[in-house]
This record gives C-alpha cells, structure tokens and sequence, in this order.
C-alpha cells in the first residue's frame, strides 16, 4: 500500500488566548490575567445573546491540538497522527500543518465544518506566526481553481458543506449526528466546549486524544459520502470501515482513548427493503468490535 496520503483528513482543538482577549476588549482593564479575560468575555458573549452563546470569535483562538487521518488514494486508512506532541505548542503545531500538506504535495483537505472554523483558525495561525504558503493563499488564475476557493472541493472539500448542500440546510445534530448514523462513536464524554477548561487544567493529552477519535469519525462520514457519489460501493466501504478498525485495534494496545473508540464502535449493516421492519425492529447496530 502506498503511504502517501491523497487525503488529509483532520480536526482541531483550540484554546483562546486571553492575552489577546484582555488587549482588544479590555485594554483599560490590564489587571486582568488571560483566563479572567476570557471568563469576562464568555459572559459578555452570553449577556449579549440573550443567553445562547459564549462561544469566543474564532479570530481569537489558537491551535492547540492538530489530528489528521491520512487516506490513500483507495480511500483506505494509512493512520492518525497528532502534531508536536507532547509539548502541543500552537506555533509549531501550525508549521508542521502547513508543512506536511506541502510535503504530501497538496492532497485534499477533509473536514467538518472546517471550512467555517479548523481553516480559518490555521490561517490566521499562519498569519500571526508569519508562516509563508504560497500553495495555499495564491490568488492567480482562475477564481474555482484557487484553493481557498469554497466550491474547489479538490483543495478543500468540508462534509458539512457537502450533506448540507453548500450551506442550503444546517446538519442539526453535526458530526456527533452523522458518525452514529454509519457506526462511528460520536462523543464519548469530552466534547469541544471543554476544551479551554482542560488546557487550563494541564489536560493536554486529553484534548489531543479527543481530537483524534473525531478525526476518525470524519473519516468514517467520509467514506459513507464517497458511496454517495459513487467513488466507492457499499460493500468497498464496508471493507475499508473494516481496515481501520484493524488499525484502530492495534492503536488501542497504546492509547487509552483508541481503545474508548473502539469499544464504542457500532457494527452498521444496510437494512432490509421492509421499512416496516426497519422502523419497528429497532437500531441496525450492534456496539463493540
């Protein structure tokens, strides 16, 4: 099997820097340390939203955990890996990004709901370090053909973008939703909005762990959308779902969160052509390997 990806399926886990908080909201207010900063804008963010959100602006945020799942050009699993472990520092976790798309010459990126957090966050990652990459930015020729580009799905393809029709419909349920729907296993008990509170903590393996289990279930959404299109049959997908659970068990021999993933695995098998049934008989899933 050739190792080099035409894939690059990825997620990341970000942190806010309160720093920056505390200088662009609260510049009268430099007494605050980093985490009051950002505990102050949480609850200006909710005041404001009448009680809907906290969520920080993706612009003040930083990567603190970079996972990537490698996929040849038969949509097979190569492996996951995670960047600058285990010092996760957002610099380099940005450099070596950038870099291993450009080593890997440029293979698609995959994500969900990439296209509207994990690029623009690296982007701008890439603007605060002062990282070059003209493959990336360049703006010459042909507006579909410039990788940045919304509907180039052959630089960036964003299954969010793909199951909603380009923004036509919102995935109400998001990754979480759509990985069960094949048999992968969703959340597991450390979900995104815990992230800043377990990098305060010292958490860093945590955060990156998680952050591989849903660059797994990416994949897994991936490879159900290639059936979709007809890249790949039912029964090629089913046998590549098998691949990569071959690696995830061996995975699992040394890494605690590997081993979590696999026992929350689901078995998926296609239903009948009775609806009925289908409807009245239950899940088509059987949990663990």
């Amino acid at each position: 099997m050739n190792d080099r990806p035409a894939f690059l399926i990825f997620d990341i886990e970000t942190v806010v820097d309160g720093r920056l908080v505390q200088r662009i909201r609260f510049p009268d207010e430099p007494q605050l340390t980093p985490a009051q900063a950002v505990a102050k804008e949480r609850a200006r963010l909710l005041e404001t939203s009448g009680g809907k959100s906290d969520f920080v602006a993706h612009t003040f945020h930083v990567p603190v955990s970079v996972a990537i799942a490698k996929v040849g050009e038969d949509f097979g699993l190569i492996e996951v890996r995670t960047l600058d472990r285990p010092k996760f520092r957002p610099q380099m976790i940005t450099k070596q990004f950038w870099k291993g798309w450009l080593g890997y010459d440029k293979p698609t990126l995959v994500t969900f709901n990439g296209r509207f957090f994990d690029l623009p966050v690296l982007e701008l990652a890439a603007y605060r370090y002062g990282i070059a990459v003209p493959a990336w930015f360049n703006a010459v020729g042909s507006q579909y053909q410039q990788p940045r580009n919304r509907f180039n799905t052959q630089a960036h393809l964003d299954l969010q973008d793909f199951l909603g029709n380009q923004g036509a419909t919102s995935i109400n349920g998001g990754l979480n939703l759509v990985s069960r729907l094949v048999g992968g296993a969703g959340k597991m008990g450390t979900k995104g909005d815990m992230v800043q509170e377990l990098w305060e903590r010292g958490e860093r393996e945590r955060i990156d762990d998680y952050c591989m289990c849903d660059a797994l279930d990416t994949y897994l959404v991936f490879l159900r959308t290639r059936v979709l299109t007809g890249h790949l049959s039912l029964t090629q997908e089913r046998q590549l779902v098998a691949r990569a659970r071959t690696w995830i068990t061996g995975a699992a021999e040394h890494n605690v969160a590997m081993a979590q993933y696999a026992n929350h695995l689901a078995e998926w098998t296609a239903p009948g052509d009775d609806e009925d049934a289908f409807f009245t008989d239950g899940p088509v899933f059987t949990d663990g390997l």
